[in-house]
């Protein structure tokens, strides 16, 4: 990978590119599409910072975000897919998937979640069933983000002192540096077994942030046949005259205290 992408330089093509994604957000409305963007990678690999730049300016009503909790026993007494396909977009609609069915190659395998047996099976579905999604119509995308283990080490240590983002680490999260070569391995095995011609994984370099966030970003753009969708004429009307109604007198206690006066 490069240097690391200046932020000039990184704010001007992330604007670009985010206007791009309302470009495609209106082009997936328009021609009743459906499209499922799979985020995996190590923890803090920067899945969840990219997320929030693609749907920063996004219709929240087209393109929504899952990040599905742990199953509760309902589920786990279900087909493992089952779950995650009540979350699979209709006509129309975008879902970015803030880690996903994957899980099961990844994180469940790896601590001892899930069965041998269990394990084996999600690799033979998974291919079937993400090629029975495309066959039906669904743009599949899916993004490993890759991070090295320096840099992940890097940056689990500044989320311990950070009060704002302590919440985004979890005990599994820590046991990850433990388990490096464990991962390592799962993940070879799920790419072996799941990058299908239909549904190929595209893996991302993410040690600069900067650099992942638009690489991914236009790659994304660059996979969909998307075009610019004219958008509605809209005329905004005139404010009609005054009919003499009074309003009633302000309530000070209704408001919210000044606090930016106090700053």
């Amino acid at each position: 990978m490069g240097d690391r992408l200046p932020r000039k330089v990184y704010e001007r093509e992330l604007a670009r590119l985010q206007a791009e994604l309302v470009k495609l957000q209106e082009w997936v409305r328009a021609e009743r599409r459906r499209l499922v963007v799979i985020f995996e990678g190590r923890d803090a690999a920067g899945k969840g910072s990219t997320i929030k730049r693609i749907t920063e300016y996004l219709n929240p009503r087209v393109a929504r975000i899952v990040a599905l909790p742990r199953p509760d026993d309902r589920e786990r007494g279900q087909w493992y897919f089952q779950r995650y396909v009540e979350q699979l977009p209709a006509a129309g609609e975008i879902v970015l998937m803030d880690r996903s069915w994957y899980n099961r190659a990844g994180v469940e395998w790896v601590m001892g979640f899930c069965s041998n047996e269990e394990h084996r099976r999600f690799l033979h579905q998974c291919p079937i069933f993400e090629r029975l999604l495309v066959e039906d119509g669904i743009l599949l995308r899916k993004y490993w983000f890759s991070v090295s283990e320096t840099e992940q080490e890097h940056r689990i240590r500044a989320r311990l002192s950070d009060p704002v983002r302590r919440w985004k680490l979890s005990a599994v999260d820590l046991e990850s540096i433990e388990h490096w070569d464990d991962y390592s391995r799962a993940k070879d095995e799920m790419i072996l077994y799941t990058d299908i011609p239909e549904a190929p994984w595209s893996i991302v370099d993410s040690d600069d942030k900067r650099r992942a966030r638009v690489n991914m970003i236009a790659h994304l753009l660059g996979s969909v046949p998307y075009h610019e969708v004219p958008p509605p004429a809209i005329r905004l009307p005139q404010r009609p005259p005054a009919t003499g109604y009074r309003r009633p007198e302000k309530n000070p206690g209704n408001y919210v205290p000044d606090h930016a006066a106090t700053l």
